[in-house]
């Protein structure tokens, strides 16, 4: 069963366009256009979407409170921490993308990824994502390969 606060539906997906500034291994550092998604039917999760126009996009969804934590301050690990940008890199936040082929760094506005959290958080609060939750939903896509 789900429960969608009033107002949900208009709001429901939130995306926000952004650029990001992608830096890996010993390469030059290269803005490239992204995306930040918020869904309520996922409510504990975003989706950081990052790719160059008319290529494939590489998407890496991850917890939303590890996002919003890595505005104050460094959390996270294995394949996603998140980072504030600190003395060196003011009004940034830094977003370490692991994988077995390799690791990315992404630079994106500290302001732009808040501005994306509040928006989110006005959806579903903190706290509340239990609340947004399919369950019949999920148990029956638990139950699809018993048969």
């Amino acid at each position: 069963m789900r429960h969608e606060p009033t107002g949900a539906a208009d709001e429901d997906p939130i995306v926000c366009a952004t650029s990001v500034r992608v830096t890996v291994a010993d390469e030059v550092p290269i803005p490239l256009p992204a995306e930040l998604r918020f869904s309520a039917t996922d409510p504990y999760a975003v989706c950081l979407s990052v790719g160059a126009p008319f290529a494939s996009r590489v998407d890496w969804v991850f917890a939303r409170s590890l996002l919003a934590r890595g505005l104050r301050r460094a959390t996270g690990s294995g394949d996603v921490v998140v980072l504030p940008g600190g003395r060196w890199r003011p009004g940034r936040v830094r977003i370490l993308l692991r994988a077995r082929s390799g690791a990315a760094l992404l630079e994106v506005a500290s302001a732009t990824v808040a501005a994306f959290l509040h928006r989110a958080d006005a959806l579903v609060p903190p706290g509340t994502e239990h609340r947004h939750i399919d369950l019949d939903r999920v148990v029956e896509q638990l139950m699809a390969g018993s048969e």
